[in-house]
């Protein structure tokens, strides 16, 4: 099955990119498209799924809120302790107040 130039520009232009004239000619979507033809005919009856995710079910852990508890381990890592000794994160301004 061969696409035309217009073809592939009007697929190009229902997808919403855009393609020169340059790589339309470099495309070579005929040869991705006979791979998909020999794939659509390979005979998979008798063969299960490797693996369908609905009948796979996640562990689940309890939603309980905490503080972590590291508050100390995260204040660390602030470039400056201008706000550590208060609890917090200070930061430059940002705004300027009118």
């Amino acid at each position: 099955m061969a696409f035309s130039k217009q073809q592939l520009q009007k697929f190009a232009d229902l997808i919403k990119i855009e393609l020169s004239d340059e790589k339309l000619a470099e495309m070579n979507i005929d040869s991705v498209i006979e791979w998909l033809d020999k794939l659509q005919k390979i005979d998979t009856t008798g063969v299960t799924p490797l693996l369908n995710p609905s009948e796979h079910k996640l562990p689940m852990r309890s939603d309980v809120v905490t503080d972590g508890n590291i508050r100390d381990l995260v204040l660390a890592n602030t470039p400056d302790n201008a706000g550590t000794s208060r609890g917090y994160f200070a930061v430059p301004k940002v705004m300027d107040g009118d």
